[in-house]
């Protein structure tokens, strides 16, 4: 996990309609990143639809949400329209965000060590820069949590 303080790391990917999106490109805005293993788990929905639900509050208070995964283009869009998701979601298989926000790490899985996406949610303020910074976050709170943060 990130440093709180410091610059958020610029990045360059696809969202689930396949436009290119950089960081920099929202900054004058809060933004709410939040890394999460794989579309449509339970875990995962819960998360997206909670920030879904919250958006309008969220923007109300100047900030944007974006969400990050490995899954594709396609995988995204279906998640997006199945659970009517209103918000950016961006597509990392080569994980290049992922290790840049150092979300890639080794889980224990029923004593199985794997590789994944560490549930990790930042805030990064109107200058990008890492404002607060939330790892292993509960997926059903988080939106709640973010929204209370601003």
């Amino acid at each position: 996990m990130l440093e709180t303080g410091i610059k958020a790391p610029e990045f360059v990917l696809p969202d689930q309609n396949g436009n290119m999106h950089k960081l920099s490109d929202y900054y004058g805005k809060k933004i709410i990143i939040y890394f999460y293993p794989k579309d449509s788990t339970p875990g995962c929905t819960k998360q997206a639809c909670g920030f879904a639900e919250l958006k309008p509050q969220i923007e109300e208070k100047g900030a944007i949400i974006i969400g990050i995964s490995k899954d594709s283009i396609t995988s995204h869009k279906k998640f997006e329209e199945k659970y009517n998701l209103n918000f950016t979601l961006l597509s990392d298989p080569e994980l290049e965000a992922i290790k840049l926000y150092d979300v890639w790490k080794e889980k224990n899985m029923y004593g199985k060590k794997t590789m994944g996406v560490v549930r990790t949610t930042y805030l990064i303020n109107e200058e990008g820069i890492i404002e607060k910074a939330y790892e292993k976050v509960k997926a059903a709170d988080n939106p709640h949590q973010m929204l209370k943060l601003l």
